[in-house]
């Protein structure tokens, strides 16, 4: 699948937006499912938000419902992720990864390309 790039991130305060971009390698966002998780210090990988090869989202409903919504641009082969009303609790590592159409969208496990994250950092 090749190099997943994440750009994107920095320090913001509460209530700021931040948009976070995934450079892909080319057509990779038309074949595979494209995905944003997020690991804070401590703390398990955690699934954010996916995106289908053909556009349909998924999301953490618990956590960024609402606020966060992911979305792609083919012809440049790169997933976005905008996230508003940023809380301190969404501090974290941001990744971007890609799995295979049909597997578990929010699975860590079914992700096997990953790129090295961005860091996020909310302050209250």
């Amino acid at each position: 699948q090749g190099q997943l790039v994440e750009s994107g991130g920095g320090l913001v305060q509460a209530g700021d937006s931040l948009r976070l971009s995934c450079a892909a390698p080319r057509r990779t966002t038309m074949w595979y499912t494209m995905a944003w998780f997020r690991q804070a210090p401590g703390k398990e990988r955690e699934f954010v938000a996916a995106i289908s090869r053909i556009g349909t989202s998924t999301y953490n409903d618990d956590s960024v419902k609402g606020r966060f919504t992911i979305s792609k641009d083919d012809p440049k082969s790169t997933v976005y992720l905008q996230m508003n009303s940023l809380k301190a609790d969404d501090t974290a590592v941001y990744y971007c990864a890609a799995a295979q159409p049909g597997d578990p969208a929010k699975m860590v496990s079914s992700y096997a390309n990953w790129g090295q994250g961005t860091q996020v950092t909310v302050s209250s």
